[in-house]
């Protein structure tokens, strides 16, 4: 298990990555500098994909929500994505054209050379967020897709906190 106190606290981006999805039990595949995992949220299962480009020191941090969009919604989908990118400091929502898949994207520049790697904490913060973006405004596309809401109705809705117990 990792150990926030461990002196080795830094390892190569695909490796510090592997060893985080081990250390939380979630299934991973490595290939070469990529890695594929899957966590269960609360909404969906996700896939988590991490691509280290050594070349540029780039990695490039995939979240797929397994949402679909078909091409009679992608109009008001991009506007939805949208309006949910506006409340994003890192990290973005978008939409693959050639397949319809939603996806959260986020690339961090990791400076080192041939010596690059990466933090636990910085793998915790990749990871962690990605999904509570995703867990986050899941219940937004929803809206849109199967709720019949508008992009502005479905995140308004989703972002209304409860207050109180129930």
């Amino acid at each position: 298990m990792l150990d926030h106190d461990d002196q080795a606290d830094d390892a190569a981006p695909i490796d510090m990555l592997e060893a985080y999805y081990a250390a939380h039990g979630w299934e991973h595949e490595r290939h070469d500098d990529e890695i594929i995992a899957t966590v269960k949220g609360s909404w969906a299962s996700y896939e988590l994909r991490a691509l280290w480009r050594e070349e540029d020191s780039v990695l490039q941090f995939l979240c797929f929500p397994d949402i679909k969009v078909t091409d009679d919604r992608r109009a008001t989908i991009y506007e939805a994505i949208g309006l949910v990118n506006e409340q994003l400091w890192i990290g973005h929502f978008e939409l693959w054209s050639s397949s319809g898949i939603l996806l959260f994207r986020h690339a961090a520049m990791i400076d080192g050379g041939d010596d690059s790697v990466l933090s636990l904490s910085a793998a915790e913060l990749l990871v962690e967020s990605a999904i509570e973006e995703c867990e986050r405004f899941y219940p937004v596309f929803q809206f849109v897709l199967w709720g019949g809401k508008s992009p502005r109705e479905a995140l308004a809705a989703a972002l209304v906190e409860t207050q109180g117990e129930a």
